[in-house]
């Protein structure tokens, strides 16, 4: 029997369901499509980690993680982080988001890290606010036209809400 929520990898049985997968359509412009996301994942291996978010036997999300890249090219700054989160079109509001970043979180404390990194379409239509109500700060710095943020994973956890998966 498998725990809700999960991850599962992407394989040529979910393959379909993964790339299937939309976000509500006045959130296009803010996130690329999973079909997108696993080209990179194939010219990006042992970085990019795609993983479908599972509620049962229903895909409800895709995240795809990346560790240990070598983010200002000259070898000095190594981060790991979040690099795309999609949650299903009528999947929203449930905590399946939430339950992304708090498995990316483990993922990159179980390979030795202590912060987390993901960037954020800017604006009130983006999910800034969704990002800082997890702990999530921004650096100062943009990646293309997108904010980036950092979670430090202190032990403190990701802040709970009431009526949601946690």
């Amino acid at each position: 029997m498998l725990v809700s929520p999960h991850l599962q990898e992407i394989t040529p049985d979910n393959f379909e369901t993964a790339i299937g997968l939309r976000v509500r359509p006045d959130q296009e412009h803010a996130v690329a499509p999973v079909v997108k996301s696993l080209a990179e994942a194939y010219v990006h291996p042992g970085i990019a980690w795609p993983r479908l978010i599972c509620d049962g036997d229903e895909a409800v999300g895709f995240l795809m993680a990346f560790f240990d890249i070598d983010w200002t090219g000259d070898g000095t700054d190594f981060r790991s982080g979040l690099w795309r989160l999609n949650i299903a079109a009528g999947r929203q509001g449930r905590g399946y988001g939430r339950f992304a970043v708090r498995a990316v979180a483990a993922e990159i404390r179980q390979r030795g890290g202590t912060r987390l990194t993901t960037t954020w379409h800017p604006g009130e239509d983006g999910p800034g606010a969704f990002y800082r109500t997890l702990g999530f700060r921004p650096t100062g710095e943009t990646s293309g036209d997108q904010t980036v943020g950092a979670l430090e994973l202190d032990g403190t956890g990701i802040p709970a809400v009431p009526g949601r998966l946690e």
